[in-house]
């Protein structure tokens, strides 16, 4: 007896898919303050989020290397630390890891603003800090593979599966 879709999608599920949507998104947040970063962190778990914290920056980078790190918090004073700096050694090495650059100023260089991919200025409620994070963390998502093979077949049988594999491999050429 062959298995139906729904048992077929059970299984994918069970031993190829981690439900990490589940679990809130890791920021790690960076600044040589420590008050600062109890404050930010703080402010952060109340909206649910999991933060790490990290004060220099072989800290920061050991947490990027260890950890699922969904977004970086990157406070642009730092004293001994170059901001911009330490930014591009992040891009270098984490090159699909988001960086919010956080200031007080209201005018950055251009250079540092190429190396992030948003900017929020300190004075702004942590509310719009939030939704900064949920948009880079949305857009960062990616479907499980299970999830998308699993949804085309019971869309439309395996062969809209195999359609799907064999476009894919046509338009990456293309691209």
């Amino acid at each position: 007896m062959s298995p139906n879709c729904e048992e077929v999608k059970n299984r994918l599920r069970k031993t190829s898919v981690i439900e990490v949507e589940m679990l809130p998104p890791i920021i790690l947040c960076i600044d040589d303050r420590p008050e600062m970063l109890n404050i930010r962190k703080t402010s952060l778990q109340r909206l649910g989020y999991q933060v790490e914290t990290a004060s220099n920056v072989t800290n920061a980078i050991t947490a990027a290397a260890t950890l699922p790190i969904s977004v970086v918090l990157l406070d642009y004073k730092l004293e001994g630390m170059d901001a911009q700096a330490f930014a591009h050694q992040l891009k270098q090495r984490f090159p699909a890891l988001p960086i919010i650059l956080l200031s007080a100023y209201s005018e950055m260089p251009a250079a540092l603003l190429w190396l992030v991919d948003e900017y929020v200025m300190k004075s702004e409620p942590v509310e719009r800090l939030s939704g900064v994070i949920d948009k880079i963390v949305s857009v960062k998502k990616v479907i499980p593979r299970s999830d998308v093979i699993t949804s085309r077949f019971s869309a439309g049988g395996l062969s809209n599966v195999q359609s799907d594999f064999s476009s894919q491999g046509s338009t990456a050429g293309n691209a």
